[in-house]
């Protein structure tokens, strides 16, 4: 059960915290203090925490005093100038960048407040090395077995290149992160991939290089003794993956990207779609 304390010598009975409630757990006394009239509903969001601005409320142990204020810095040059980093440095990351980015991480949000997430970080470039090699093996392995070859046809192209010990896969990157999301999550599929794109943006500020990583998703898929040796917990599923390391090239520009489409809503038309056009449409949504 969630602990909520509310300071009434501080309180200035403005409500907000009440009115900015997720779940609405929180309601006025008889006094006209905040109160919680239903701990079961809290889901921890701290959404009261901060919103109030006197400091009065306290939760889970958490006072208002170990706090930092919320200030809002343009990012948006940062999200120009992200690029997906191919090309890494043979050293790894120092441990103080390895702090710096993992205190971000319970700042991640998720769906429902659940921080169900498993994060897997290989922080030592021996353990990657191992990795590639162990994948790398693995897959030639595959790649002989035609009754595999529906499951692994996006990597048989690539066979020539496995041969050779070309790291098609993890582009020499000295790190990697899994995320992982427990089965029973709310939100289990689409929290992983907030958390990257998180990871993603303090990286780059921290001046490390990511690289959203599809073929390293897929071979965990197909090699469950791979998340055994990456000690990803029973009941969790492996998300997706993104490589990490010293970026070894330098861009010096913003890209000039095309634009997406947009539709600017200001009416909605009249639906006259006809039945097999709903049915259509019910498909598309649940693809994939």
């Amino acid at each position: 059960m969630n602990k909520i304390i509310f300071d009434k010598d501080k309180c200035i009975n403005c409500g907000l915290c009440i009115k900015d409630c997720v779940t609405g757990c929180l309601e006025f006394d008889n006094e006209n203090y905040p109160y919680m009239q239903d701990a079961n509903r809290c889901i921890s969001c701290q959404h009261c925490f901060s919103i109030c601005p006197t400091g009065a409320i306290s939760i889970d142990g958490k006072k208002p005093t170990e706090s930092s204020n919320v200030e809002y810095n343009d990012i948006l040059q940062l999200i120009k100038s992200r690029r997906s980093i191919r090309q890494y440095k043979d050293e790894e990351i120092p441990h103080q960048l390895w702090k710096n980015l993992k205190a971000m991480f319970p700042y991640i949000p998720t769906g429902c407040n659940s921080h169900s997430l498993h994060f897997t970080l290989v922080e030592s470039k021996s353990a990657m090395d191992e990795i590639r090699e162990r994948v790398r093996k693995m897959l030639l392995k595959s790649l002989s077995y035609k009754f595999l070859s529906p499951i692994i046809n996006k990597f048989s192209k690539y066979k020539d290149a496995f041969i050779n010990g070309e790291d098609i896969i993890f582009r020499g990157a000295p790190h990697m992160i899994i995320v992982s999301s427990s089965i029973t999550a709310p939100c289990a599929n689409v929290d992983p991939i907030i958390a990257l794109s998180y990871i993603e943006l303090y990286a780059q500020h921290l001046g490390l290089g990511t690289c959203w990583c599809g073929f390293a998703q897929a071979c965990l898929k197909l090699y469950p003794e791979l998340c055994e040796s990456l000690d990803i917990p029973d009941g969790y599923k492996p998300v997706y993956v993104m490589l990490l390391g010293i970026p070894d090239v330098k861009y010096q520009r913003v890209p000039l990207p095309e634009q997406y489409k947009i539709n600017e809503i200001t009416k909605l038309k009249e639906n006259n779609s006809c039945f097999i056009c709903k049915i259509k449409r019910l498909v598309t949504n649940f693809l994939r």
